[in-house]
């Protein structure tokens, strides 16, 4: 995994973004308001879907709760993603050694991973109590974010 950080953190000094970021003093800490607002977003958003799942706010209707925030959770992950890069940008190598920025990936990936088989598998109707399999995805997807959030404030100090 390092290799392959290293060799994006080249192709995107290659293609100027590294010297981008360095350019101005505003653009790290502006790409850094900008993945915080995803984290609320996705988080946020996911979050309360999933707590409805596992069984808080039965009274709210599950489908129109997650077509409200399913969106909102896409948009902070897409916004994660292209602030992520540009922080990323600046500080490559650096990163690409570090365990907990590593770790977050892989929990990025096993959370999406969890998200897209949750919505072909364990869904079920917008209308009916979630299932169980329903219920622990939606509890592993909660417990997941909330890690990946945590190493993210974690990458500068360790």
């Amino acid at each position: 995994m390092e290799a392959a950080l290293l060799a994006l953190a080249g192709w995107l000094d290659a293609v100027g973004l590294v010297a981008w970021t360095r350019l101005s003093p505003w653009i790290y800490p502006w790409a850094n308001v900008l993945h915080v607002l995803g984290v609320v977003m996705l988080v946020g958003g996911i979050g309360i879907v999933d707590l409805r799942i596992v069984g808080l706010w039965r009274s709210l209707p599950l489908g129109d709760l997650a077509r409200a925030l399913t969106p909102v959770a896409v948009i902070g992950l897409t916004l994660q993603f292209a602030s992520g890069l540009v922080l990323f940008a600046a500080d490559g190598p650096a990163l690409a050694g570090s365990f907990v920025f590593k770790t977050k990936l892989v929990l990025i990936a096993l959370a999406l991973g969890n998200a897209f088989a949750f919505r072909f598998t364990a869904r079920g109707g917008r209308d009916r109590s979630p299932s169980g399999l329903a219920r622990v995805s939606a509890a592993v997807s909660l417990a997941l974010w909330l890690v990946i959030t945590t190493l993210g404030r974690l990458i500068a100090y360790y």
